[in-house]
């Protein structure tokens, strides 16, 4: 009961918050009764988007997280609301760091007097899952320490169960709701957000870019000491550097370059390894002392098989040609298969995407924006395409404003232009060849060395003449089933009128023994064609004229 009455408690909390933000008169339309929090519904001065965006962010960790998670849905978000969830924040009041000492005890598994030298108690930088504090190992090495808060897993599970169940109440309320997977995609965001708990996840990812990336390049990672790392604690270097956004008053060829660098990255993680950094907007990125760029928080990345990156490439080279055509056709072909999309429709929606957010002549070309107008429009459309893809949408526009904000002339397309054709090569050179044909020989020739054998093997039943071939012939049940029946029913027939026939042939007779003074035996066949009569009516209706 006490798990009842605390979610009880917390359903009241949200929906009161919902209430302040001006969201009561929807509470009507849910099945909710509206009245106890009408008073405190808010004058709705401020767009859609910026109210969800404030209520979240009052309504705690989980509401902050599913929002940010929801910005990376272009496909089931519209644009303005989705702009606007990018903006949420999760930096909270740090906790005293008593608090935080029996957690990293637990994480590193032994005191941390005995792995750090020095640890600061203050924090560097605290949100709604973990905190940060800097320090240095026994070792002398400079290193920064993620604590995750505790107890926060049980409250993310309680708002997650009642955002689950607010979600379920829209569904079936909301007409303009059903055609979306929002249970499918809620599931997916509650994913999403515990395994962001799990800080082994997000030290895998580090360690991946950074051995891809090496930390004397132009972009890097902090390196992750995984042998001080759990689930709990995450231990890497710690990085000295400016914000992005303090990063302006650097020289312009110098923010040039960054921008330059964050972009390649970028769109080699997508377009080469299948593996990118997930939102790498302003505030995930550091400028160093030395002019390069380090991405920070990889608890959230995306993946992309060798498929989805060939039809990502297709992708981008139609919205860059602005060939509405081409986009639908490359969607249709990446969909599910149950997918039953208004092609013409949604080429008139796709050219009018292109038209506003890709003028190359008269405009500053957004692609990042263009890409996540054009995953809402195929997603409203029929055509749901993989979250990753609308992951990658959200980073491509992250990065895109990270550049303009370093660069105001920045533009993503020459960057794309030999990432892409680096992948053509891999996709269609000679040794994308090679290898393709390499790979069908391993797959074939075990298969081509039985070859013989069963050939002879085939010729020896020919010439022996006892070569069978069976056929089996599918989806005929129900007919041959019909016709038996319909043959049974005729024999009746003919044996009932047989039986009319010679009862009154017998009738005509005067023959004796006789029954109610007719001749016995006549009177006999005309009960028992009676009676077959009665059963075959009966069959026919209790089975059905279609039988």
């Amino acid at each position: 009961m006490p798990g009842a009455l605390q979610r009880a408690v917390r359903a009241n909390e949200i929906l009161a918050v919902l209430a302040r933000h001006g969201f009561a008169e929807a509470f009507g339309r849910l099945g909710l009764t509206p009245r106890r929090w009408a008073g405190s519904a808010a004058a709705p001065a401020r767009s859609t988007g910026e109210r969800l965006r404030l209520a979240a962010e009052e309504l705690g960790p989980a509401f902050v997280k599913l929002g940010q998670l929801l910005s990376a849905r272009p496909d089931i978000v519209p644009h303005e609301i989705l702009l606007e969830l990018r903006r949420l924040q999760d930096h909270v009041r740090p906790l005293p760091f008593a608090e935080l000492r029996p957690v990293l005890a637990a994480g590193l598994g032994r005191d941390p007097g005995e792995v750090f030298a020095e640890l600061d108690e203050q924090s560097a930088a605290a949100a709604s899952l973990a905190q940060v504090h800097f320090g240095r190992l026994v070792s002398g090495e400079a290193v920064a320490v993620k604590v995750r808060k505790p107890g926060i897993r049980r409250r993310l599970e309680t708002d997650l169960d009642l955002a689950g169940r607010l979600a379920a109440r829209l569904q079936s309320h909301v007409p303009a709701l059903r055609s979306i997977d929002l249970a499918g995609a809620l599931a997916e965001l509650r994913a999403g957000v515990l395994r962001e708990l799990d800080f082994r996840h997000e030290a895998r990812h580090q360690a991946f870019f950074h051995a891809r990336f090496p930390g004397d390049g132009p972009v890097f990672a902090p390196r992750v000491y995984a042998e001080l790392s759990s689930e709990q604690v995450l231990v890497m270097e710690r990085v000295d550097g400016l914000p992005v956004a303090a990063a302006v008053a650097l020289p312009l060829a110098a923010r040039r370059r960054l921008a330059a660098a964050g972009a390649d990255a970028l769109l080699r993680q997508a377009f080469l390894f299948g593996f990118f950094h997930g939102d790498p907007h302003a505030g995930n990125l550091l400028v160093t002392r030395d002019e390069r760029l380090c991405f920070l928080d990889w608890g959230l990345t995306g993946h992309l098989t060798p498929r989805l990156r060939a039809a990502l490439a297709d992708f981008w080279t139609a919205a860059v040609a602005q060939d509405a055509e081409a986009l639908v056709r490359v969607a249709s072909e990446i969909a599910p298969e149950d997918s039953r999309p208004d092609a013409r429709g949604l080429e008139r929606e796709v050219a009018l995407v292109l038209r506003e957010e890709l003028d190359f002549v008269s405009g500053r070309p957004a692609l990042g924006r263009a890409m996540v107008r054009l995953l809402f429009v195929f997603g409203q459309g029929g055509i749901p395409l993989s979250r990753e893809y609308a992951l990658l949408a959200k980073a491509l526009l992250s990065i895109e404003e990270t550049g303009r904000l370093l660069d105001p002339g920045f533009d993503l397309r020459p960057h794309a232009a030999p990432v892409l054709r680096e992948l053509r090569r891999e996709r269609t050179g000679a040794r994308a060849i090679v290898r393709r044909t390499r790979d069908a020989a391993r797959h074939l020739l075990p298969g081509l060395g039985g070859l013989p054998l069963e050939l002879a093997r085939l010729v020896r039943r020919l010439g022996h003449d006892n070569l069978a071939i069976n056929l089996h012939h599918r989806g005929l049940g129900e007919h041959d089933d019909a016709m038996k029946v319909a043959a049974n029913r005729i024999a009746l027939g003919v044996i009932i009128g047989s039986l009319i026939i010679g009862s009154s042939l017998v009738v005509t007779t005067g023959a004796t023994p006789r029954l109610f003074g007719l001749p016995a035996l006549g009177v006999v066949g005309y009960l028992i064609s009676a009676l077959l009569g009665l059963r075959v009516v009966w069959d026919i209706i209790r089975h059905g004229r279609h039988q």
